[in-house]
């Protein structure tokens, strides 16, 4: 029963957040918001390590890749993602976001060297097809309409976050537990945004509506806290294979959302590519040995 609570509590929190940035989308600039968030999800976690005697020191080869791994996902990825946002429907961009499965496999094997299996390539291929059939209107146009930007948007933004997945795998080889490489690299997301932010010639400013702080507590407290303690308990409980499943769920949630609060048109082809995305995940992170048991079962071997 807690494995499925925990498994809902993923999927429905960060199912519903590709929609719940949208409502940032004010007169805050993109980029700031970004920084608040995770300046807000840093703190909260560095207020959970302190509560809970979690050790804070780690070695100056630790926090290079702790501001590696901010830097990758909570600045450059996050950022992107943003910007995606202003051109595309929330749930388009939670289909685009989840071809990270099939992104994280290639990363693995390119800077980590760790094998890939045909089942990866096979899902990673069915995935592209699929969103090609969802953007199809944009592709075959050449044109960069709004959709486009946002596709480019978002393919570079799940990419950067693939590779941020690459240093959380080297902080986990480094020996720094989950709760403190989150807080250490959302504060970095958080600080490096802010550069970025002043780059840009921005200066600091907030919404103080219900409209802007209510989603940014949202995004600040369920996206990104609880959802990954969710996640990364789930992980501890029936292991890393099974727990990415939330990832290929809460797609579901968010194009449901998309069409239940933005309008979104449902078609044909929008619907076999979005099923065939799907299912190129399910095959990518479905372990080898489940799917021979499932030809056992099935009598095809």
């Amino acid at each position: 029963m807690l494995n499925l609570l925990l498994y809902s509590a993923a999927v429905v929190i960060w199912g519903c957040t590709w929609l719940v940035i949208k409502f940032q989308l004010t007169q805050v600039p993109p980029v700031l918001s970004v920084a608040y968030r995770f300046g807000l999800a840093a703190t909260i976690l560095f207020i959970f390590c302190l509560l809970t005697n979690r050790s804070l020191r780690f070695s100056a080869r630790q926090q290079s890749y702790l501001a590696l791994y901010g830097g990758l996902i909570f600045c450059c990825g996050y950022i992107l993602c943003y910007q995606a946002s202003i051109f595309l429907t929330s749930g388009l961009l939670a289909i685009v976001f989840s071809l990270i499965q099939a992104m994280n496999i290639l990363n693995l094997r390119l800077f980590l060297g760790r094998p890939v299996r045909l089942r990866a390539v096979t899902g990673g291929l069915i995935g592209l097809c699929g969103l090609c059939l969802v953007f199809r209107n944009e592709i075959l146009s050449f044109s960069l309409t709004a959709g486009a930007k946002g596709l480019l948007l978002g393919i570079v933004a799940a990419y950067f976050s693939s590779l941020g997945n690459v240093a959380a795998v080297k902080n986990d080889t480094n020996g720094v537990p989950v709760a403190q490489a989150n807080a250490f690299g959302m504060a970095y997301g958080a600080l490096f945004t802010l550069v970025v932010h002043f780059i840009l010639g921005g200066r600091l400013e907030i919404d103080g509506s219900i409209g802007y702080l209510g989603p940014l507590l949202y995004l600040a407290v369920f996206g990104s806290v609880i959802a990954f303690g969710c996640y990364f308990a789930l992980v501890n409980r029936i292991g890393a294979d099974y727990a990415a499943y939330c990832a290929t769920l809460s797609p579901i949630i968010a194009m449901f959302l998309s069409w239940l609060f933005e309008g979104y048109l449902w078609t044909l082809p929008a619907l076999i590519g979005m099923i065939a995305v799907l299912a190129g995940n399910v095959i990518v992170l479905t372990p080898g040995k489940v799917i021979k048991r499932a030809y056992r079962v099935a009598g095809w071997s």
